[in-house]
């Protein structure tokens, strides 16, 4: 049986909660899409028979291959899904799981410690960050958070190859060097989220000591930045997730964070409690995915959907069919 439902990957502009859901309404939300084959090591292992999840997810290409890889999983251990893959942005998606519009998500450790819990200090270490994060939020918000994936998307800052060599950029300690040397070409692009939070450029201009004058920062939507800085017309520097695909395909270079600044971000399925409780079973289910999702297998998929042309849900089938885990 085909699991794939051809849609686009949708971007919703809702400015409120309410607005959104009413958006993303017109999906697949009833469960009565096409379900997942029932062979593979999923229908093998698990029986989630009777169960219902609303999966849900952000809107980039990451956030929409991750969603159907577990809405995908679900459906192969015989739950029925309702679709809100795709819904909106961070803050938007977490205040779903919280009011129980949706049951599931995956989070970044890095996004959680920062933006949910409010910290401004990242911890140091995969485990410790995970650990720390996972204790917090389900002591104060009852959302557990799975195991993670070692994949870090964590946030970079890129260069295309021929800038690296011309202004002599290899880590992010560096940039103090061009913006004295060639100010004129320490030109920024980056995303208006990136402009603002704790861990995107304010911290990192803190962190780092160097200051990008305002004239110097280009305001674009995030899937632009990667074609802009290869093209080098309007920027030299661009922020970036580490998995995209795109990096490698547009000869990028992306600069070492030599002083530690950007927080660590492994994924995990976070679930709110209840709903784990009633089907602890999920917590093998997506262990055993995320064990297998690394920084160069997530940036193949990435690139199979940004690059390729490939849909998310094809992408993730394609995926969890090559590791057995569906027939």
């Amino acid at each position: 049986m085909n699991t794939l439902r051809l849609r686009r990957p949708h971007r919703l502009l809702a400015a409120a909660f309410a607005a959104a859901l009413v958006l993303t309404a017109c999906g697949d939300d009833n469960g009565d899409g096409p379900v997942a084959d029932d062979e593979g090591s999923i229908a093998a292992d698990h029986d989630l028979s009777g169960a219902e999840f609303t999966v849900g997810s952000k809107e980039f290409t990451e956030q929409l291959v991750l969603g159907e890889i577990a809405r995908i999983a679900l459906e192969s251990a015989g739950a029925s899904v309702n679709d809100q893959i795709g819904l909106a942005g961070t803050a938007i998606v977490r205040e779903a799981l919280l009011a129980g519009e949706i049951d599931l998500y995956w989070e970044y450790t890095g996004t959680g410690w920062i933006t949910h819990l409010g910290e401004t200090e990242p911890i140091p270490g995969s485990d410790e960050q995970y650990q720390a994060v996972a204790d917090r939020d389900l002591e104060e918000n009852d959302i557990r958070w799975l195991d993670p994936a070692p994949f870090d998307n964590t946030y970079a800052v890129a260069v295309h190859e021929s800038a690296a060599e011309e202004f002599d950029l290899g880590q992010l300690s560096d940039l103090q060097g061009l913006l004295d040397e060639n100010p004129d070409e320490a030109t920024f692009c980056i995303a208006s989220e990136f402009a603002t939070r704790d861990d995107g450029l304010p911290g990192m201009e803190e962190h780092y000591d160097v200051s990008f004058p305002e004239a110097n920062l280009v305001m674009l939507d995030e899937g632009a930045i990667y074609s802009e800085v290869a093209d080098r017309s309007n920027c030299n520097l661009g922020e970036v997730f580490a998995t995209d695909g795109r990096i490698a395909a547009l000869d990028l270079v992306v600069l070492e964070d030599d002083r530690e600044f950007f927080p660590v971000y492994n994924p995990s399925v976070t679930v709110r409690e209840d709903v784990y409780e009633e089907h602890p079973e999920i917590g093998d289910l997506f262990g055993d995915i995320a064990s297998r999702l690394d920084t160069e297998i997530m940036q193949e998929l990435n690139a199979r959907v940004d690059e390729g042309g490939e849909f998310p849900e094809e992408v993730a089938e394609d995926w969890l069919r090559s590791e057995g885990f569906i027939g």
